[in-house]
């Protein structure tokens, strides 16, 4: 019995979408549409201190607005596809793992981490030496009697994730000294995005991931905890970022060409064009509906680089 095809959009409801996050959103709808499967949106606003609830209906209406669609997902009122109510499915992934025996308390403060920590994991992030994993039960006891409240951390093994990313290629990375002992929970009992989107992605049964390729780094962690909690893991297909002129990454905080802009200043089919050629799928900016790029959609037109948005594409909107 063949597995379905189910892709998803999964964005984080911390501000308006701009023109990058379009860009992943296009290419990741491509992706699934154009092998006939199935796409799910499901909002990632775990962290309270940033993620809006006012954001969730724009960020689905953004989608919709450039002709995006979903099969199955978010909608007002949802429960279902939204992280900040799917504590219990975290909690029951984190109770799977704390019973293998891989989840630990750190009690680590801020100071201390930079301290407990090398900065040589590939994407420059500290990794973490595993102090407090080395901590006997009567000294956790006591940091615990004493008020501490820890966050925790999952003990990962001395082992290499490989895995084939479909636009940058054959990708592997060594947990113990690439990434190092990562968060699980916070310590203000938050569950942290690498367990949230592990779990998520298992149980909602999705097969293809495209993301930025800012987050091929949290791939191969994904992978192993997948594994932990009994699912397969999806493909994965990283996109280049865009960047604006001088180099910096486009970002909800600079309000980088975001979709309030672009729906009073331009059209979907236009911005729509603009992605297209920004991804390669277009030898120009001429405007198009995401339904007429499906047929001819490839990762091989795609490619790596880094797509710098110029005053070209300022003019194509």
């Amino acid at each position: 019995m063949n597995t379905p095809i189910r892709g998803r959009f999964a964005p984080s409801p911390s501000g308006r979408m701009h023109l990058g996050n379009l860009f992943a959103a296009l290419l990741a709808w491509l992706d699934v549409r154009s092998l006939g499967g199935e796409m799910v949106l499901r909002m990632e606003d775990l962290d309270p201190d940033r993620c809006k609830p006012a954001y969730l209906p724009q960020l689905a209406e953004d989608l919709r607005w450039l002709g995006l669609d979903w099969d199955e997902g978010w909608q007002p009122g949802d429960t279902v596809y939204t992280q900040s109510h799917r504590t219990a499915v975290y909690q029951a992934a984190f109770d799977r793992l704390a019973e293998a025996g891989l989840v630990y308390p750190c009690f680590c403060t801020r100071r201390e981490l930079l301290a407990a920590s090398a900065p040589h994991a590939a994407d420059g992030a500290r990794v973490y030496d595993g102090r407090c994993r080395r901590l006997s039960p009567a000294e956790r006891a006591a940091r615990l009697a004493a008020g501490r409240k820890p966050a925790w951390r999952v003990a990962v093994p001395a082992e290499t994730v490989s895995f084939v990313d479909g636009n940058y290629g054959p990708q592997a990375q060594r947990l113990d000294t690439d990434c190092g002992d990562f968060i699980l929970r916070r310590s203000d009992g938050v569950y942290a995005y690498q367990l949230a989107v592990a779990a998520d992605d298992g149980a909602m049964g999705i097969t293809r991931v495209v993301r930025g390729w800012d987050l091929l780094s949290s791939t191969p962690r994904q992978i192993w905890l997948l594994e932990q909690l009994g699912y397969p893991a999806p493909a994965y297909c990283h996109v280049p970022l865009l960047l604006a002129p001088d180099g910096r990454r486009l970002s909800k905080r600079d309000r980088d060409l975001d979709v309030g802009y672009l729906r009073a200043h331009s059209t979907p089919e236009k911005v729509t064009g603009l992605l297209a050629y920004l991804a390669g799928l277009q030898p120009r900016p001429a405007a198009v509906r995401p339904r007429e790029l499906v047929r001819d959609f490839s990762w091989a037109k795609v490619g790596a680089q880094d797509r710098v948005v110029d005053e070209r594409a300022w003019a194509a909107l």
